[in-house]
C-alpha cells in the first residue's frame, strides 16, 4: 500500500478533509430536499450509520429554503448539491458547509463568480464535481467523455476558482465506470494538491455498486489517492455507508471494527460454519476496537490462520478450539464454542 498523497486540507462543518485527516465517508438522502422531515430523518439514519457528511440535492427553490430547517436539526455536515440554478447555491450558502456544483452545467462563469463570492464570505468550501457524463461542451467536443476531458474541465475550473482567489475546494473526477474513473483520478492526483472525493457515479444497485465501487475505490486508496469518499447506490442509504466503511478497511486506509477471517465453504467442513458466521458478524457489528478474529471450518488452514488473529475458533468434528493471540484458550463441544468465542472478542475489543 502507497503512502498516502499529500493534499491540502479543508474543513467541511467540522469534518478535516485532506491533510493526515482520516478518509471520510459520505452519503446522500433520496428524499424529497423540500420535505424537511423525510430528509432529516435520513439524514439521523445515515448519522447512526456511521456517516461523516451527508448532501442533499437542491434542485428548486423550495428545497433550497427548506436547507435552514433541515440544518437546524441534524448534526452531520450538511453539503448541498446545485446543477443548473447558481441561485440556488447563494441561497444554500448561506446555511450549509459545502457547496457541491458542476461546473459543466451551472452555466457562465460570471455565475460561478457569484456562488464563490457567497462561499468566501462564509468561508464554506467548493466542491468541484466532474462528471463524465456532463463536461461544458467545449471539452467534450474535444476530447469526448474520456478521463482526459474530465481533467481538463476540472484543471479549467481550478483555475478559474484560484483566479477569484479561491481555494479552499475539494474535487471529484465521477464517470459511471471503473477504468474512467480511476484513470482520470490518477492523472490528475499528480497536478493539483487539493483533496479529492472519491466516488463512482451511477453505480447502480447495490450488487453492481459493491463491484464497481470497491474495484475503482480500493485501487484509488490502496495508490494513496483519495481524501473523502462515496458509494453510490441506487435506492439505498446505510448499505452505503457499509460498503465503503468495508472498502476503507479492507484498503488498509481505516482500522476500525472487526476483521472476519473465515474459510470458503467445502468438503472438509466440519461444523455448521455458514450459520456460526452469520451470528457473529451480527454479534460483533458494534465493535469499533481494530480486531482481526477467525473462524475456520477444519484444521487443513485454522493453526495457521489462528496465529494472526487476536481470537479465532478452529472447528474439529463435534468440538474446536477457542484460540488468543495463537495460545490455546479452551476446547469446547462445539455447540458451546461461538458463545465462547464471542465473549472472548468482547474482552478484547474492551482491552483495545
Amino acid at each position: 500500500m502507497q503512502k498516502r498523497y499529500k493534499t491540502k486540507q479543508i474543513n467541511v462543518g467540522g469534518v478535516l478533509v485532506g491533510g493526515d485527516a482520516p478518509v471520510s465517508v459520505q452519503s446522500m438522502t433520496f428524499s424529497k430536499t423540500h420535505d424537511v422531515n423525510a430528509t432529516v430523518e435520513q439524514i439521523k439514519r445515515l448519522h447512526f450509520a456511521g456517516c461523516d457528511i451527508v448532501r442533499v440535492a437542491v434542485p428548486d427553490y423550495d428545497a433550497a429554503h427548506a436547507l435552514k430547517a433541515i440544518k437546524s436539526q441534524i448534526s452531520l455536515p450538511l453539503v448541498a448539491d446545485i446543477h443548473f440554478n447558481y441561485r440556488l447555491a447563494l441561497i444554500a450558502a448561506e446555511v450549509v458547509d459545502c457547496i457541491r456544483i458542476n461546473p459543466g452545467n451551472i452555466g457562465e462563469k460570471a455565475r460561478v463568480k457569484e456562488v464563490v463570492k457567497a462561499c468566501k464570505e462564509r468561508g464554506i468550501p467548493i466542491r468541484i464535481g466532474v462528471n463524465a457524463g456532463s463536461l461544458e461542451k467545449e471539452f467534450e467536443h474535444k476530447y469526448g467523455a474520456t478521463p482526459k476531458g474530465m481533467v481538463e474541465s476540472a484543471l479549467y475550473n481550478i483555475k478559474y476558482l484560484e483566479d477569484l482567489d479561491f481555494t479552499n475546494l475539494k474535487v471529484s473526477l465521477k464517470a459511471s465506470d471503473v477504468a474512467r474513473t480511476v484513470e482520470a483520478y490518477r492523472t490528475l492526483r499528480t497536478l493539483v494538491e487539493y483533496p479529492f472525493h472519491l466516488g463512482v457515479t451511477e453505480a447502480g444497485t447495490l450488487f453492481h455498486s459493491t463491484i464497481k465501487s470497491s474495484i475503482a475505490l480500493g485501487t484509488l486508496l490502496l495508490e494513496g489517492i483519495g481524501d473523502t469518499m462515496r458509494v453510490s447506490i441506487t435506492g439505498e442509504l446505510e448499505e452505503e455507508v457499509k460498503v465503503a466503511k468495508a472498502i476503507l478497511k479492507n484498503s488498509g486506509r481505516a482500522k476500525d471494527g472487526i476483521n472476519i477471517v473465515s474459510c470458503p465453504t467445502c468438503g472438509r467442513i466440519e461444523a455448521d460454519l455458514v450459520s456460526a458466521i452469520k451470528v457473529i458478524e451480527k454479534r460483533t457489528a458494534h465493535i469499533k476496537t481494530p480486531l482481526n478474529i477467525s473462524v475456520m471450518g477444519c484444521v487443513v488452514n485454522a493453526i495457521g490462520e489462528a496465529k494472526e488473529a487476536d481470537v479465532a475458533i478452529a472447528f474439529g468434528k463435534g468440538s474446536g478450539l477457542i484460540i488468543k493471540k495463537g495460545e490455546i484458550v479452551a476446547k469446547l463441544k462445539e455447540s458451546e464454542l461461538v458463545e465462547r468465542f464471542l465473549q472472548e472478542v468482547e474482552k478484547e475489543a474492551a482491552n483495545g
